[in-house]
């Protein structure tokens, strides 16, 4: 009986397997016909924000930047309101925009809508197009690859539990626990190895991104605590560095 669990559980832990590896393969090969030109050149606090958090954490530099300008009131109760209608720049005039002629709209939703906006999407593919973010077809991807591996590692979990509890045998139960350690070993160990070689290509930025992050990062530390230095720490952390525990609600609030 319980072999006829086992068989459809390897099969979805070897498939899903290979779907990883040869998405990890594809991966290395686009990475290597990326740009090596200077990717420091041309990086601004969106791009930035882009690379640290991807779209979403764009959105809350917007909001954070035009409500310090005071163009919109964010409130803590969840809405976005505009103050001053005229966008200077295409960031701000989609943000606007979508808000909508009344000129008010639930922050969440905001959000959500300014997130898939194309003037968003054109900083990810700039960044892309320069190698410091991961293209959104391999960032996809990977992480649809890796979430199967993760699935049939819990499927053969579950099995083994199923036949454990089905066959009171206890040799029977022996006997399963060593077939089923086929699946686990497999998938466990691809996973492991995903870590080091798929994991980056899950994030938004490509490693060469996260290794701008890394040399962006330590000065900002060294300057943590400068008035002036709030949208840079919302660009890399985002919500949770803001310190107004009133514009933090407004940002996280659902």
């Amino acid at each position: 009986m319980w072999v006829l669990l086992l068989i459809p559980t390897c099969a979805a832990a070897v498939l899903s397997c290979l779907r990883l590896v040869r998405v990890a393969a594809i991966a290395d090969a686009l990475v290597e016909h990326l740009p090596a030109a200077d990717r420091a050149a041309g990086i601004g606090l969106y791009e930035t924000a882009y690379l640290a958090g991807g779209p979403a954490r764009v959105v809350d530099l917007a909001l954070v930047r035009m409500a310090g300008l005071g163009r919109l009131h964010l409130a803590h109760t969840g809405w976005t309101t505009v103050v001053d209608p005229l966008g200077r720049g295409r960031l701000e005039r989609a943000l606007i925009t979508a808000i909508g002629p009344e000129g008010q709209c639930r922050t969440a939703q905001l959000k959500a809508a300014l997130a898939t906006h194309p003037t968003v999407r054109d900083i990810g593919d700039r960044l892309a197009v320069a190698g410091l973010a991961t293209p959104a077809a391999v960032r996809d991807r990977a992480r649809r690859a890796v979430g199967h591996v993760r699935y049939a590692l819990l499927t053969a979990v579950a099995m083994l539990l199923v036949t454990v509890v089905l066959n009171a045998d206890g040799r029977s139960a022996r006997t399963a626990v060593a077939w089923y350690a086929l699946p686990l070993v497999l998938t466990g160990g691809t996973l492991l190895m995903a870590r080091v070689d798929v994991h980056a290509y899950t994030a938004w930025a490509a490693p060469a991104g996260q290794h701008l992050l890394r040399a962006l990062r330590r000065p900002h530390l060294c300057r943590a605590g400068a008035a002036d230095d709030l949208l840079t720490a919302v660009a890399m952390r985002g919500p949770e560095a803001v310190q107004d525990p009133r514009l933090r609600a407004a940002l996280i609030h659902r």
